[in-house]
């Protein structure tokens, strides 16, 4: 459910939007600074309570424009409430108004605390307390099987996961949150969990590092089966049978932060320790190993959701982001997948230029080396690192004496911010998962998907939803547009991927006057495997475009030169004629299938594409423009502000290293449906994409080739390969039978990004295995 605030720049009213409508939410039309037109209005009666009603928006229509209203409104405090009863929530803001929960849930994901009901971390007072009873974690199995209380204890905080949300339909808890802490005193760890009420009240309060005295905590059997932290490198014994329960009530746990200049050195209670390795080191690391990393920001990726299957909360979903960090130790990054940790306040503030602090993350080896975040990983970014309890670290401080020796300015120019990012790359070969062998999380173990399916596919995704898809079928046109974009035409509108169900023969033919013969549909399905390979191809001149120069790398690495002469692939023995035609007098190169033409006519349905959206791009960081960068690359926010950007301000981009890109046409093997797919060709070592890919030297110049790299456009001699040498050996896709995995998520409404990450041709593709029964044995 979801309950919105809505002003006209004189009243602002909070009103409970009919379920009906959540897909304007789930999609983001209806976003904040948006523009609405509430066509119907109800009230809505809570019969179970004296005097309690809401207004409830039953039918609304949004726009993409953003708000004049809201840019003119200076001080929000100055819109005046209105509500059609004073006693329902006027006094209680942050209280939803229909249901029971006395607690809003974050917008786009279920670990973030938010609202005003969650405490903000602060100095914890001076206070009093009494040690000389109290009891150590060692002896806490004695007060299982007796009646006794446990005596107070006194830890150390040495992990802290992120918020768990449990919550169900028809469940009667007020805040039902969990957290797990790992504590620590001189005689081992135990596991502590915070409970409900408990949450808002404490969680942002328990840092890592903070020294606490517990009373009235419960004592329970360890719940085996969640993740735990790694502990090997601490001299301590853990305890994995019991844990500690801080409860609301029943009894009333009672916490107490001791402030750091109060703890004693006579308490004997462990240092938090961390285990820092460095990019060089982690070469060598086992997959699955826990370590902590530090590293300056090159790459922010833009903030994503997954759907968590294995939930059994309805529509929840994981939001992470890719993030590139260099220590000095390795001419390579870290390449780290960090999943929201409950401190949005740090998520959405990762930029560029920062010194990144990621505790206990997890290696990961399935087909690349990268690290990803564990549930009890925790971020620190520039300003937040003061008094941080591994400050001291030896490796923290030589990272630091690096980064002194650096020169901002070329630092700079290397750093990247959003656009397109999926990591791991697809494998060299296309497996199809079995039963007997599960999928990993690798985009080439996906099922194939029927290419019918694709507009249910697309049409379930939600904003920034992200989902890696592998269909086959047959590649039947490719075009080539190069950025930045034309402006268009007066009139014309951006047109982004849209989703078109065709009734059978009444598909357009866009690609000149082409005679189509009346071709039967039994003959339609043979196209593809009997006809020639086609020699025509409308290709104009490339315009000539700056590409720039090659920054100065961190590691010191030779500039590379931007030369590749045509003429390297003038000898292909699949080579078409290029010829200069009005179709293609907008500087675009393009090759289409032999039957293309003819079977365009009985396609059913075709997910067609407009430009290149701005988003699928990175972009150059800069300082000025931090503020705007972060908002673009992150998820649309739950609260209106006046220091938002305006639509204007934000068509502002600067991309780099990217001329121009590739739309490919597949056509499903049934011929019935088709779609277009994006390809982002890689031109620099710089681009983020280029890590873990095989090197530019196995390129051959061929469309093919550049194609099954993952969009590979440098040759080995340094340049990169013009899409008229890649178009010249097009007609050798005639025939070929291809897997393509394909990344979509849904950027804004109607703004559907579906890239093709790599292509398969059938010599790299595993048959799979089937099962033949004799039932005559039988």
């Amino acid at each position: 459910m979801y309950d919105v605030t809505i002003t006209d720049g004189q009243l602002q009213v909070k009103c409970h939007l009919t379920s009906g409508l959540n897909h304007l939410v789930q999609k983001n039309r209806l976003r904040c600074g948006g523009c609405v037109c509430v066509r119907q209005l109800s009230l809505l009666y809570n019969e179970r309570k004296l005097g309690h009603s809401c207004v409830c928006i039953d039918d609304a229509e949004c726009s993409a424009e953003d708000s004049a209203i809201l840019f003119s409104v200076k001080d929000l405090n100055s819109l005046r409430w209105w509500w059609p009863d004073s006693r329902c929530v006027a006094a209680q803001p942050d209280v939803p108004l229909h249901g029971s929960r006395k607690h809003y849930l974050s917008l786009w994901n279920n670990e973030d605390p938010h609202g005003r009901v969650w405490l903000p971390n602060t100095a914890p007072p001076d206070v009093a307390i009494d040690v000389s009873k109290i009891s150590l974690l060692g002896d806490l199995d004695a007060f299982f099987s007796s009646s006794r209380r446990p005596l107070p204890l006194l830890v150390r905080v040495l992990h802290k996961s992120r918020l768990r949300y449990y919550g169900k339909p028809g469940q009667n808890i007020d805040f039902p949150f969990q957290a797990y802490f790992e504590v620590a005193d001189q005689s081992g760890v135990m596991t502590m969990v915070l409970w409900n009420d408990l949450c808002p009240q404490w969680y942002r309060r328990l840092a890592v590092g903070s020294v606490l005295h517990l009373q009235h905590y419960t004592l329970k059997h360890s719940y085996q089966n969640r993740s735990r932290p790694q502990l090997r490198h601490l001299p301590l014994l853990t305890f994995h049978t019991t844990e500690i329960c801080l409860n609301p009530r029943n009894p009333s746990a009672v916490v107490t932060v001791i402030p750091p200049k109060s703890v004693q050195t006579q308490w004997s209670l462990p240092e938090t320790s961390f285990h820092f390795s460095t990019r060089s080191e982690l070469d060598n690391m086992a997959s699955n190993q826990a370590c902590d990393v530090i590293g300056l920001v090159m790459y922010v990726g833009r903030v994503e959701r997954i759907k968590n299957k294995g939930s059994s909360v309805p529509g929840k979903y994981w939001m992470y982001r890719w993030v590139h960090a260099v220590d000095g130790t390795s001419h390579s990054p870290f390449i780290l997948e960090i999943f929201a940790s409950s401190q949005p306040e740090i998520f959405n503030n990762i930029c560029p230029m920062t010194y990144l602090v990621c505790t206990h993350m997890r290696v990961c080896r399935d087909s690349s080396l990268y690290l990803t975040s564990s549930a009890e990983t925790q971020l620190f970014i520039t300003g937040c690192h003061r008094k941080q309890p591994y400050v001291s670290d030896p490796k923290v401080k030589t990272f630091i004496q690096w980064t002194k020796t650096l020169k901002e300015n070329a630092v700079l120019r290397k750093t990247r911010v959003g656009g397109h990012y999926c990591y791991p790359p697809p494998p060299p070969t296309y497996t199809p998962p079995t039963s007997s062998a599960p999928s990993t999380a690798c985009e080439a173990s996906l099922p194939l998907m029927a290419v019918a399916d694709l507009q249910r596919e697309l049409e379930g995704l939600q904003y920034r939803e992200h989902r890696s898809i592998a269909i086959q079928g047959h590649i039947t046109a490719v075009q080539y547009h190069p950025w930045p974009q034309e402006a268009p035409h007066s009139g014309a509108q951006h047109t982004p991927y849209r989703i078109q169900q065709l009734e059978s023969g009444t598909a357009d033919v866009a690609r000149g006057s082409v005679s189509a013969p009346d071709t039967g549909p039994v003959e339609q399905r043979e196209m593809l495997h009997t006809a020639p390979p086609s020699d025509r191809m409308a290709s104009p001149k490339r315009r000539k475009t700056d590409q720039g120069t090659t920054q100065e790398r961190l590691a010191n690495q030779d500039d590379e030169e931007a030369v590749c002469e045509d003429e390297e692939s003038a000898d292909h023995s699949n080579q078409a004629t290029v010829v200069q035609s009005p179709q293609t007098a907008d500087n675009r190169a393009s090759w289409e299938s032999s039957v293309w033409a003819l079977l365009d006519h009985h396609v059913v349905s075709h997910v067609r594409c407009g430009p290149l959206d701005r988003e699928s791009i990175p972009e150059r960081f800069s300082f000025d423009d931090r503020d705007n960068l972060l908002h673009r690359i992150n998820l649309s926010p739950s609260t209106w502000s006046p220091d938002f950007p305006s639509n204007k301000v934000m068509e502002k981009h600067t991309p780099v290293d990217f001329s121009g890109y590739f739309t490919l046409t597949i056509l499903g093997l049934n011929q019935q449906a088709a779609l277009d797919a994006v390809c982002l060709p890689i031109y620099s070592s710089d681009d983020p994409r280029a890590l873990g890919i095989p090197g530019p030297g196995l390129c051959d110049n061929t469309l093919m080739s550049f194609l099954s790299l993952g969009g590979i456009c440098a040759p080995s001699t340094g340049g990169y390969t013009s899409p008229e040498v890649l178009l010249s050996s097009a007609p050798a896709l005639e025939r070929e039978k291809v897997v393509c995995v394909l990344d979509i998520c849904l950027l804004g409404p109607e703004r559907v990004e579906i890239i093709c990450s790599k292509i398969y041709p059938s010599v790299v593709i595993c048959p799979e295995i089937h099962h033949t029964v004799d039932v005559s044995a039988m």
